[in-house]
């Protein structure tokens, strides 16, 4: 399966399993460590802000994305909308994933730039 110019399958290949979580159950909550970003294999994530629903990921979404690439605490909080399947990806996994699939680098990045832009106040 090939979400966000990833496969998956190669991944959970390569050593790096798919994680599942209950309708309900934190990934992560805001202020803890960052050393893993996630990509949504099936279900669906709510992201939280101060106990708000800021963003809602479904399959292909990412999340965590910050954490894992500047090593600051979790900026908000992920928790599973429905049952799902995630995919963690770590610094390794992540490195792994750039070199075996560059496009994957792209999307994380373009990810970035979408959340940022949304973020800024406009005015």
């Amino acid at each position: 399966m090939t979400i966000a110019g990833i496969d998956l399958n190669m991944l959970a290949n390569a050593g790096f399993p798919l994680a599942s979580f209950e309708p309900g159950e934190v990934v992560f909550a805001e202020g803890d460590k960052g050393d893993k970003m996630y990509v949504v294999r099936s279900g669906e994530i709510d992201i939280e802000r101060d106990g708000v629903v800021a963003e809602t990921l479904s399959a292909g979404g990412i999340f965590g994305e910050m954490a894992l690439i500047d090593g600051s605490p979790r900026s908000a909080t992920a928790r599973a909308k429905t049952a799902c399947e995630v995919a963690p990806i770590n610094e390794k996994s992540f490195l792994f994933l750039v070199h075996e699939t560059p496009f994957f680098a792209i999307a994380v990045m373009r990810t970035l730039a979408e959340r940022l832009r949304r973020s800024v106040p406009r005015g």
